[in-house]
């Protein structure tokens, strides 16, 4: 049996102390009440960095630049029904005010409290990058 293959984007906001957001998936969506990185699927005919300027633009009202968002690592996760595949990038500097778009609940978290944050498995394994960049 072969899986479908779902590439999302996911990125690792860093604000100016250190901390890192999170979001929580909302009611209704397929594991609902995780914290994950924001972002989203990326479409047909989509880089993965349009992805993410597009979806942080849609769910947190910040514009993003390319030139800001740096690849940190990727996760590579089998679901029962798909297989994820989650490039994770890492974006300091963006404009505007990270201001929730779809009624998600946010939070910033210090590095070495993102594991307090029950996660879903895929992003699980980020955590540790981000420790060790952070």
């Amino acid at each position: 049996m072969s899986l479908k293959t779902v590439l999302v984007a996911a990125c690792a906001l860093v604000d100016a102390d250190g901390r890192v957001l999170l979001a929580e998936r909302p009611a209704g969506k397929p594991m609902a009440g995780l914290w994950e990185f924001p972002g989203g699927k990326v479409e047909a005919n989509e880089r993965p960095e349009d992805t993410l300027i597009r979806e942080l633009k849609e769910e947190l009202g910040i514009t993003v630049s390319e030139p800001c968002l740096a690849p940190l690592t990727f996760a590579s996760h089998v679901y029962p029904d798909f297989h994820l595949l989650m490039p994770l990038y890492v974006c300091r500097r963006w404009e505007g005010i990270v201001a929730p778009q779809e009624g998600q609940r946010v939070a910033w978290a210090k590095p070495n409290r993102l594991r307090d944050y029950k996660m879903p498995p895929a992003d699980e394994p980020l955590v540790a990058h981000l420790m060790a960049l952070l």
